[in-house]
């Protein structure tokens, strides 16, 4: 299949961890096209706004990888404004989208979307068959919505609205907030200040014993950019029209304790890594099952000790010590 390498591609939510990547990816396979817009530009959960912006622009293809993100801190602080946020943001996107004659989109989800105790590792009809994970419930359910929006488009307009659910994600561009960041962004700036200052130790939230799958966001990029080359033939093959969501991960996991241990060696800290117990641990374990999407012929290229050494290279280029 010839690729048209001149349509307009909106990537929204350009400059966060995902979508920087997703534009990297785009760039390489040489599209040229590429249409951002920045917070300022373009405020996604006004919908006049959004409407404008697809009545302007002519978009041929839409990667939606804005939302609103964080751990578990931030996702029990603030449970209203990740409810709020994400369902506003991609119900704006895609149906203006569909409004402007957009045929093909990518909704990125999250691994948080399936229950709380499901069945490892995770396949993608575990949705909506278990309670979900209490600390990010609001953000998990304004992503299961976000699927069935995209799902429910294609059923009565025809579109090709796809999605992805990837799972835990690191990298270059990602939020190293001391308080709302993900865990491996979280650990390398506390590893690497632990450094800085000499510190005796380091301490961790929880046990250290639930298990994590890692996934290099320019993996997840690559991921999301085969999925829409695919042919809607193929894609349709591996999906059904109510379970259309294809999980993105590298079918392997470690515990928090073992992320913890090759982030402090890459950083070179040497102090104690100790564990509050106190404090929550999430969920016990998520590992995706990735069979559809290695069937499709896709799978992950960068191994998490490499991939934490190229993230710790970004952060101190471009993040320590601002």
């Amino acid at each position: 299949m010839s690729k048209d390498l001149n349509k307009r591609i909106f990537v929204a939510g350009h400059r966060g961890l995902v979508g920087s990547a997703i534009v990297r990816a785009l760039k390489r396979r040489d599209y040229g096209n590429v249409i951002t817009r920045t917070h300022a530009e373009l405020e996604l959960t006004d919908q006049e706004a959004v409407r404008k912006f697809f009545a302007e622009e002519q978009i041929d293809e839409v990667y939606l990888a804005a939302a609103r993100v964080g751990g578990i801190h931030a996702n029990n602080t603030y449970p209203a404004e990740f409810i709020y946020d994400n369902l506003m943001v991609q119900s704006n996107v895609i149906h203006e989208a569909w409004r402007a004659g957009v045929q093909k989109l990518l909704f990125l989800g999250s691994s948080c979307i399936y229950p709380r105790l499901a069945e490892q590792p995770i396949r993608e009809e575990y949705l909506m068959n278990g309670t979900l994970e209490p600390t990010n419930e609001p953000y998990a359910i304004a992503k299961i919505a976000g699927i069935k929006m995209c799902e429910s488009y294609n059923r009565q307009y025809g579109t090709d609205y796809r999605s992805v659910m990837p799972t835990n994600l690191y990298g270059p561009g990602d939020n190293y907030h001391p308080e709302n960041s993900h865990v491996i962004p979280a650990l390398i700036r506390r590893f690497h200040e632990a450094k800085q200052n000499r510190a005796e130790s380091v301490v961790i939230w929880g046990t250290g014993t639930p298990r994590r799958e890692f996934l290099y966001v320019d993996d997840m990029a690559d991921a999301c950019v085969h999925v829409m080359e695919l042919e809607r033939k193929a894609y349709d093959a591996t999906t059904s029209p109510m379970l259309s969501h294809i999980n993105v991960g590298t079918g392997e996991d470690v515990t928090i304790r073992e992320v913890a241990e090759v982030i402090a060696k890459e950083v070179g800290y040497q102090g104690r890594i100790d564990f509050d117990t106190s404090k929550p641990d999430g969920t016990p374990r998520k590992l995706m099952n990735i069979s559809k999407l290695r069937a499709l012929g896709w799978q992950p290229g960068m191994r998490l000790q490499e991939g934490i050494k190229e993230t710790y290279r970004h952060f101190v280029a471009d993040v320590a010590g601002r």
